[in-house]
C-alpha cells in the first residue's frame, strides 16, 4: 500500500514538530504540503526520518513540497506561466507510473475584486497546463488545498456559507472543470454522502463545533479508481492544542500501486 496525505501545514516552521509527531500516528509515504512559507524548507530533518523532499518555496506566503519515501522523477516546479509563477504554488513529479501533483490554489477575495479573477485565472491556466502536458488516460494524484467547497454538503452551513468565498458559482464551476477534464474526488467518491470537513476557523471554537469546510482534496484520474482504498481526513493533527495546530487537517489517500 502507499499512503499519500495532503496537508496545508500554515508554515512548516511553525508546525515542523506537530507535523513530526503526526507522523509517527500516521506514516505516509508521501507527503504533500501546502502553504510552507519559506525558501529554506527543513529537508535535512525530513531525511532523518527517511524522506526526501523537493521542495519549491516562497518567503512568508505560499510554497509547496512532496516529501516522499520514493525517489521521484521529472520533477517540476510552477505552471510555466510567468503570470503565475511568480508564487510558488505547484510542485509535482514522477512516482513510477504515477504523476504526483500538489497545489496550492488561490483563496480569493469576494466578488468583483482583484483577487477573485485571479483564483479564476490561476484555475484556468492549471486547466491549459493539463491540457497541454497530461491526458486523462495519465496516471495522475492531483492533491492540494482548493479553496473550494464543491457542494453544500462541503460547508457547515450552506445558507449561512451561500456565495462567500470558496463557495461562489464561478469558483466552484473552476473546480468542476477540473474535474471533467478527467479526475475523480477521491473522498466523494467512496463516501458520496458523509459529511466531512478539512479546515476549521481559528475563531469562536470551530473544530470543536465542526463548523467547517471541505476545501483540500485528493483527485485522481479513471485509470487509479480501482487502485482507491480509503481516504480519511486526521483531525487529530487539527484539535491538538499544543503545540498549536494548523487551520487544515491532514487528507490521507491509500492507495495499492
Amino acid at each position: 500500500m502507499v499512503r499519500i496525505a495532503t496537508y496545508n501545514v500554515n508554515s512548516i516552521r511553525s508546525r515542523k514538530e506537530l507535523v513530526f509527531m503526526w507522523l509517527e500516528r500516521t506514516p505516509v509515504e508521501v507527503l504533500c504540503l501546502q502553504e510552507t512559507k519559506t525558501l529554506d524548507f527543513p529537508s535535512l530533518e525530513f531525511n532523518s526520518l527517511g524522506y526526501k523532499c523537493y521542495a519549491h518555496g516562497q518567503k512568508t506566503y505560499n510554497g509547496v513540497a512532496i516529501c516522499s519515501k520514493f525517489e521521484l522523477e521529472e520533477v517540476f516546479k510552477g505552471l510555466g506561466d510567468a503570470k503565475f509563477d511568480k508564487e510558488s504554488r505547484l510542485i509535482g513529479g514522477r512516482l513510477k507510473d504515477v504523476w504526483v501533483l500538489n497545489a496550492y490554489f488561490p483563496h480569493g477575495e469576494e466578488r468583483g475584486k482583484e483577487k477573485f479573477y485571479y483564483k479564476l485565472e490561476f484555475y484556468q491556466a492549471f486547466y491549459e497546463f493539463l491540457n497541454k502536458n497530461f491526458k486523462p488516460e495519465d496516471k495522475i494524484v492531483l492533491v492540494g488545498d482548493m479553496n473550494v467547497a464543491l457542494e453544500d454538503i462541503d460547508v457547515y452551513d450552506p445558507e449561512l456559507l451561500r456565495d462567500t468565498i470558496g463557495t461562489m458559482p464561478e469558483e466552484r464551476q473552476a473546480l468542476r472543470k477540473l474535474l471533467e477534464w478527467g479526475f475523480v474526488d477521491a473522498f466523494r467518491s467512496l463516501y458520496p454522502d458523509k459529511v466531512q470537513f478539512t479546515w476549521w476557523d481559528y475563531m469562536g471554537g470551530a473544530v470543536w463545533k465542526n463548523e467547517g469546510m471541505r476545501i483540500d482534496y485528493i483527485l485522481i484520474t479513471k485509470p487509479l479508481v480501482s487502485s482507491l482504498k480509503e481516504v480519511f481526513v486526521d483531525t487529530w493533527a487539527r484539535k491538538k492544542k499544543e503545540p498549536k495546530p494548523s487551520d487544515h487537517a491532514p487528507v490521507v489517500g491509500v492507495f495499492e500501486l
